[in-house]
């Protein structure tokens, strides 16, 4: 049998693998946490040893995370959930009350699942009310009243003191390589329906510089739109993460989109203690992982 007496998985070391996957590299993990390169190296080093296996590749195109490193991803991810609830579970306060929640269709898988999941198990008394919607939808109902906050999409122009930044990604305009456009005339232009703010900025602000957008497909899905861009059907604007090896970023004749950003935003009410408590374990989870991700 293997003697794991003298093994240990160090807590910050695990958080800064996360943390390596989650933002691309050590460079960009030690930026979000807040480390020098170094200390994120030498975090990874030590586990490393104490594991005695290879975690990250250091080969010249070679994959960043070597089997053993992806196997121990999923641990950590885990363990760190675990750890986390834990500890908020012994400094947690009696809260009850109602919330009622807005997120966009990108947010139900992400970091954020998680983190409401982990919030009902430490507040059973507290229901969150979720509702699904657009950004324009859920910006027009924090205005209304209708929600407490909601977690959005804005341009990063856009962004107001009191939003809570998640992370940032870019907006492109994206085509088929299949596609061959006119070099006169108008663009084929695949758009997700009219409460969309890509959509209203591409027919406004995008078609500076004298390009001529022709809607001819209109979707409420991310994967309707990605369908039909890959199918040749026109251009279409899309995040980063609907980026796929088959589709290519169109660089000329459209301006360039302005980045994204996702934010929480309350509304413009009196405090709901059930609400300050969420919003906070959301800014806890971004100190300690530089950030949140999409990825589930």
């Amino acid at each position: 049998m293997t003697d794991l007496s003298g093994r240990r998985l160090d807590i910050d070391a695990l958080r800064a693998l996360c943390a390596i996957r989650q933002h691309g590299g050590i460079t960009r993990a030690a930026a979000a946490l807040g480390l020098t390169q170094s200390a994120v190296s030498h975090k990874i080093k030590r586990l490393e040893t104490s594991l005695d296996c290879r975690i990250l590749s250091r080969r010249p195109g070679a994959p960043l995370f070597t089997a053993a490193g992806e196997d121990l991803l999923d641990y950590a991810r885990r363990i760190l959930g675990l750890h986390d609830e834990a500890l908020l579970s012994l400094t947690r306060t009696d809260l009850a009350g109602r919330i009622l929640l807005g997120l966009t269709e990108d947010t139900t898988c992400s970091d954020l699942s998680r983190i409401l999941g982990r919030f009902r198990r430490l507040h059973p008394q507290v229901s969150v009310r979720t509702r699904v919607r657009m950004s324009l939808v859920l910006r027009a109902m924090l205005d209304r009243g209708e929600l407490d906050a909601a977690i959005l999409q804005v341009f990063a122009h856009e962004v107001r003191p009191a939003d809570i930044v998640l992370f940032r990604e870019e907006l492109h305009w994206v085509t088929s390589p299949e596609l061959v456009l006119a070099p006169d005339g108008p663009i084929p232009f695949l758009s997700f329906d009219e409460e969309c703010f890509y959509r209203r900025w591409a027919l406004d602000i995008g078609q500076d510089g004298g390009a001529q957008l022709e809607t001819v497909f209109e979707c409420s899905s991310a994967a309707g739109i990605v369908a039909g861009v890959a199918a040749g059907l026109g251009v279409a604007l899309l995040n980063d993460r609907h980026l796929r090896p088959d589709l290519e970023i169109l660089r000329d004749r459209l301006p360039a989109p302005p980045e994204l950003a996702y934010v929480v935003r309350r509304a413009r009410r009196a405090r709901n203690p059930a609400l300050d408590s969420l919003i906070g374990s959301v800014e806890a989870e971004i100190s300690r992982c530089g950030g949140l991700s999409l990825a589930g």
